[in-house]
């Protein structure tokens, strides 16, 4: 299983994000935002957290724009898989992979600090890992991540079970608790806590590694 790892000025979790991928299993290849083509046997894209262009403007609305972005919408709409965290989820709202849009925190701070989620869906190659109804503790670091959306795209939401996860004590004020979303043909996953800063035991807890596990599991075996 291949994944690419998208690179942008002011990323600073991209290799973190290689690492999870490595450690279950994947092949990696680090891709910079001037490219403007993906390796072609590519199975899934991580768009990594970090600072995309200093958070110009609007947080991802610049490296929405970037090159290799059109290359990674065009890989999702022929079906492929893409994993947006923090920064990265951002980038997926601006591009329109994902719906909604994440604004500053309610209480106008940066947050850094573990949260509990809870799994809402495990109808997903990124939450198959898990148990509907399962607390997993994820770190969040945003100034950001309060999701809303409309009330018609949250009724859809939630009647397409396309609520990956909640938060289980809300930190930033996001609409019903939403902490990561999936698209419709549920191969595309927004979320803005950072599973792969929980994917081993020396970074205090491994709740994160069962969602890079399953999915190289079951890419693989795609």
């Amino acid at each position: 299983m291949h994944a690419a790892i998208i690179v942008f000025p002011g990323s600073n979790c991209d290799r973190d994000l290689a690492v999870a991928f490595e450690r279950a299993g994947a092949k990696v290849s680090m891709v910079w935002h001037k490219d403007t083509a993906l390796p072609a046997d590519v199975d899934i894209i991580g768009v990594p957290g970090g600072f995309s262009f200093g958070d110009y403007l609007r947080c991802g609305a610049i490296a929405a724009n970037s090159p290799i972005c059109r290359s990674v919408v065009q890989h999702a709409e022929k079906g492929g898989y893409v994993l947006g965290i923090c920064n990265g989820f951002q980038v997926l709202t601006e591009t329109g992979l994902l719906p909604g849009v994440l604004l500053r925190n309610a209480n106008l701070k940066y947050i850094c600090k573990p949260v509990d989620l809870k799994v809402e869906t495990a109808d997903s190659p990124f939450t198959a890992g898990y148990e509907a109804g399962q607390v997993v503790t994820v770190p969040i670091a945003h100034h950001d991540g309060n999701y809303f959306a409309d009330s018609e795209t949250l009724k859809r939401l939630h009647g397409e079970a396309r609520v990956a996860f909640t938060y289980c004590d809300n930190p930033n004020g996001s609409q019903d608790d939403i902490a990561g979303v999936l698209s419709q043909n549920r191969r595309v996953m927004g979320m803005m806590p950072h599973p792969e800063r929980m994917s081993e035991p020396l970074q205090g807890g491994t709740d994160g590694a069962a969602m890079f596990e399953s999915l190289v599991g079951q890419l693989t075996e795609a």
